[in-house]
């Protein structure tokens, strides 16, 4: 087992495939033009495979795929199928615009469940968010995967006067539709021009869902990041994952490899391991995954505490693009 110095057992492994996207979110990607990692400082298929091996003979039971977006990769369906073999759940983090060319490939591959980023139910703020007209062609791959009997999570980064209106309609979305979106409060990042002000809280989320509809509690999971809720009557559910406000740190078993190789063991981290090169060069990583972990801080990176003690600028970290979320 991987273990941290907090006795965390460390059994989640989310790999990016890449740092390249087919959109441009402002809050996650710092400009249009963007320098992406070149294809040789990338991890390749077959090193994928190998890392993922090593942290599956040590525990690791889960397994999620991100990017940038991974299905962007040219040889997704070759590392999807590679790593369906492992003793794992697989799943995976994607923005759904080309889902309906890898339907077969996950159903293959045995995903049963996918997040998909989707911060508006408007066509044309779809535009202003990510700067492709591409909101009919994710909504339609979403019914895609719901007709598969494919749970999908919907990811909504919600902001102050962007799109903190539309609250209550993702929230109507569910009544009919087994769809379970999860609000998520705005998160600092290198580049993504992030504000205290822009944050909507936990509490402001629920409270702008209570002006129209009443919700129970879900029971969770141990290692839960998102607190859930259903609408009696409602097909699907909504949660909050609260990281600025109310974090979920003290039973946190994550761990981030990546798309050039690097080992974060907190979204929030400021250093990081580099698990490549090391592999390139012969060297066994099992040891340097240890001691990355046994490294890992209390909570968020330990660069800070909550909500009211973040200084955006001094914190030390990549643009989320290049994390892999």
């Amino acid at each position: 087992m991987i273990i941290d110095s907090f006795n965390r057992v460390h059994d989640y492994l989310r790999i990016s495939l890449t740092d390249n996207c087919n959109l441009r979110c402002f809050y996650c990607m710092p400009e249009e033009e963007y320098d992406f990692t070149p294809a040789s400082r990338l991890m390749q298929a077959d090193e994928i495979a190998t890392l993922a091996n090593i942290f599956t003979a040590n525990g690791v039971s889960k397994i999620r795929l991100t990017g940038g977006e991974p299905l962007v990769r040219k040889d997704a369906t070759k590392i999807i199928l590679s790593l369906s073999r492992l003793p794992v759940e697989l799943t995976m983090t994607t923005n759904g615009v080309r889902l309906h060319e890898f339907a077969d490939v996950l159903e293959e591959a045995g995903v049963r469940s996918l997040n998909i980023s989707l911060d508006t139910l408007q066509a044309d703020k779809f535009m202003l968010i990510t700067r492709r007209n591409l909101f009919h062609q994710v909504k339609s791959n979403i019914d895609l995967l719901i007709k598969k009997d494919i749970r999908v999570k919907v990811n909504v980064v919600v902001m102050k006067d962007l799109n903190d209106s539309e609250i209550n309609d993702f929230v109507a979305w569910t009544k009919h539709t087994p769809v379970h979106v999860r609000f998520i409060e705005f998160m600092p990042f290198n580049g993504n021009r992030w504000t205290s002000n822009k944050v909507l809280s936990f509490q402001e989320i629920l409270h702008s869902i209570s002006t129209e509809y009443d919700y129970l509690p879900l029971k969770g999971g141990a290692h839960d990041t998102a607190k859930g809720f259903i609408v009696p009557g409602h097909a699907g559910t909504f949660s909050v994952i609260s990281t600025m406000t109310s974090p979920f740190c003290d039973t946190c078993n994550r761990m981030r490899l990546t798309a050039d190789g690097k080992l974060k063991n907190c979204l929030f981290s400021k250093g990081e391991t580099d698990l490549l090169t090391a592999l390139r060069n012969g060297e066994d990583v099992l040891p340097l995954i240890q001691q990355n972990i046994l490294s890992k801080a209390k909570a968020l990176g330990g660069q800070f505490s909550g909500l009211e003690d973040v200084k955006a600028a001094a914190l030390e970290n990549r643009s989320m693009i290049t994390i892999g979320g």
